[in-house]
């Protein structure tokens, strides 16, 4: 049996790769049984065009859906459209709840002649410990410096649409991937890219490009985790007063001792998030619902689980079975 990777899904279809060679797979219908999902960049086996097994992944991420990635490089338009901080914060928290290496990149610098944005951009997140780069998919201005980023890594490319994603992969790669120009009138882009593909760039380094995604919102966690995916603002948290602080309106916050240490952005951001995971909590609150997983991992194999409604009907015949031995017992 073969094993590959799958670097593109369209419809119900799976491209793998496989020792340089492409496939194009469907799934075992006892797979779609198990209900797991199958990302771009799943590990897989395979044989006579079926997947037959999915491998264990080292890590995902659910939006864009990609599979064992080893960074997220964010990359952000220096203008047309302007630089959004509150975007890019998001991008930046959401590789931090993944637990994923971020690199953030600027491109189309060569639309802009001040100064004032990168020293900002400088001043907020070097402190942080990010990798900054700036680049200019036009004139070629720090695209070696994006190529050698990529070196020998499976990197996820994300960012609004309309910031120059595919022309700077274009630009490095001898790739012909659609591109579009951001609207006069509403200063935004459109997006171009409709799916995640992995693209090899040589035998070690691929690139996924994935199509813009603007709608990411925190209503997936709790309020009280928020602060995490900050460094700057959690470094505080056993300072505060309460143990239950979300360093807003609570008295004795150290967070908000310390705001002239924290870029405003940076807070503000911070601020969104926790009002958009307090929807979380009020849904989580009423429901209360906790939903069984499908499938389990042990050994690194993944198999089938038996559902809990199932187990209890296996566990009643048990006894029932039992119960019906004695009372022949009893009879004999």
């Amino acid at each position: 049996m073969a094993k590959g990777q799958i670097f593109k899904i369209h419809s119900d279809f799976y491209y793998i790769n496989s020792d340089g060679k492409e496939y194009e797979c469907k799934l075992r219908e006892v797979i779609k049984k198990t209900k797991q999902s199958v990302f771009v960049g799943d590990f897989v086996e395979f044989d006579n065009g079926a997947i037959e097994k999915l491998l264990p992944r080292k890590n995902y991420i659910p939006r864009p859906s990609v599979a064992n990635i080893d960074r997220i490089i964010i990359i952000s338009a220096v203008k047309e459209p302007e630089l959004n901080f509150s975007q890019l914060n998001r991008y930046i928290a959401f590789a931090k709840y993944h637990n994923i290496e971020a690199v953030l990149c600027f491109n189309k610098n060569d639309l802009s002649s001040d100064d004032s944005t990168i020293e900002k951009v400088f001043s907020i997140y070097e402190p942080l410990g990010y990798d900054i780069i700036f680049t200019s998919a036009l004139d070629g201005f720090g695209t070696d410096d994006f190529k050698e980023l990529l070196e020998g890594k499976t990197s996820v490319v994300c960012g609004a649409s309309g910031v120059g994603k595919s022309s700077l992969i274009n630009s490095i790669s001898g790739l012909n991937l659609r591109t579009k120009e951001v609207s006069d009138k509403t200063q935004r882009g459109t997006h171009t890219t409709r799916h995640c593909e992995i693209i090899s760039l040589n035998k070690n380094t691929r690139i996924v490009d994935t199509p813009g995604f603007s709608n990411l919102k925190f209503d997936f966690i709790l309020p009280i985790d928020v602060d995490k995916l900050f460094p700057e603002i959690n470094k505080y948290r056993e300072y505060c007063k309460f143990q239950d602080c979300l360093h807003d309106t609570e008295s004795g916050c150290a967070v908000k001792e310390h705001l002239d240490l924290i870029a405003p952005s940076r807070y503000q951001s911070y601020l969104e998030f926790v009002e958009e995971a307090k929807i979380y909590k009020e849904k989580v609150k009423f429901q209360g619902k906790k939903v069984e997983s499908t499938h389990k991992q042990h050994n690194n194999e993944i198999a089938v689980k038996i559902s809990s409604r199932k187990r209890q009907s296996a566990r009643n015949t048990l006894k029932q079975n039992l119960y019906k031995d004695i009372d022949d017992e009893r009879i004999d």
